[in-house]
C-alpha cells in the first residue's frame, strides 16, 4: 500500500509469487509499471485501497513510509487505528504487516535535522502544531496502536541512520554498543543544523539503555499472534 514509484516493488517480486501494488497517484504508478515492465508477477492498482475489490487475502502487506499519511485516505476521526483494522481484514490469519516509519523522538531531530515530511525543525517533537496531514509516533505509541487493532506480535527493528538508506539494522536482542554509531550521523535528503555532537550523545544514551526510545526510525514486523523477539 503506497507503492509510489516502485522503490521496493522489484525486490518484493523476486521473493513472492505475486505482488499487488497500490498507490493513489497514477503518475507514480506509471513510473512503477515502466520500471518493472519485465516482471510478470506484479499487478499495479491505482486508487484508494479502501475502495478496491482486491483478490483474496495476503501473506504480507507493507506500509513503508505510508502509515503517517493515514489521514489522507479518508478514514474518519481515528485514521491510524482504522487503517490498521482495514489492513488486518486483508491479511491471512498467519499474515504479517511491515511498517517502516520515522520515530517522532529520533535523536537526529533533537540534534538539528528537519522533520522528513514537513521540512521544519522540531516539528515532530512539538506534535506537528501546524500540520494536519502527517503524524509520526514514538515506539510506545506505535506499539499501542498496533495492539489496539489486534496486532499482538510486534517485533521492532531499528534501522540506522534511517529506514530509507540504512547502514545497520539493530534488533531488541542486538543493540549497538558504545562507539558503534560513530559513522552513522548523516542526513541524506535535507540540510540540517548541528546543535551538538550526536556521536557523544549516542554513547551516553547507549550507556543509559535509551537507544530504542531515541532511534531515528522503526521497522516493525507485526502479526495477529504473539511473536518471539529476534
Amino acid at each position: 500500500i503506497g507503492s509510489g514509484c516502485g522503490a521496493i516493488t522489484g525486490a518484493f517480486s523476486k521473493m513472492a509469487r505475486k505482488v499487488d501494488t497500490i498507490d493513489l497517484s497514477k503518475k507514480r504508478s506509471l513510473i512503477n509499471a515502466y520500471r518493472h515492465k519485465d516482471k510478470s508477477n506484479i499487478r499495479i492498482h491505482v486508487g484508494n485501497f479502501l475502495d478496491m475489490n482486491l483478490p483474496g487475502k495476503y501473506d504480507w502487506i507493507s506500509l513503508i513510509g505510508v502509515f503517517e499519511y493515514a489521514k489522507e485516505f479518508g478514514l474518519g476521526e481515528d485514521p491510524y487505528r482504522t487503517m490498521l483494522l482495514k489492513v488486518k481484514q486483508l491479511l491471512k490469519p498467519d499474515g504479517k504487516l511491515i511498517i517502516a516509519i520515522e520515530n517522532k523522538f529520533g535523536l537526529k531531530y533533537w540534534a538539528g535535522c528537519r522533520e522528513d515530511h514537513t521540512g521544519k525543525l522540531f516539528d515532530n517533537i512539538q506534535g506537528y502544531p501546524d500540520s494536519a496531514h502527517v503524524v509520526t509516533f514514538s515506539r510506545n505509541e506505535l506499539e499501542n496502536l498496533l495492539r489496539s487493532a489486534g496486532f499482538r506480535g510486534n517485533t521492532f527493528y531499528y534501522p540506522m541512520p534511517d529506514y530509507k538508506l540504512p547502514k545497520s539494522i539493530y534488533s531488541e536482542s542486538h543493540l549497538p554498543k558504545k562507539g558503534e554509531i560513530r559513522d552513522q550521523i548523516v542526513n541524506f535528503d535535507q540540510d540540517r543544523l548541528y546543535l551538538f555532537d550526536e556521536r557523544l550523545a549516542w554513547d551516553e544514551l547507549l550507556k543509559a539503555d535509551q537507544f530504542c526510545f531515541f532511534a531515528n526510525s522503526f521497522l516493525v514486523i507485526s502479526s495477529l499472534e504473539e511473536a518471539a523477539h529476534d
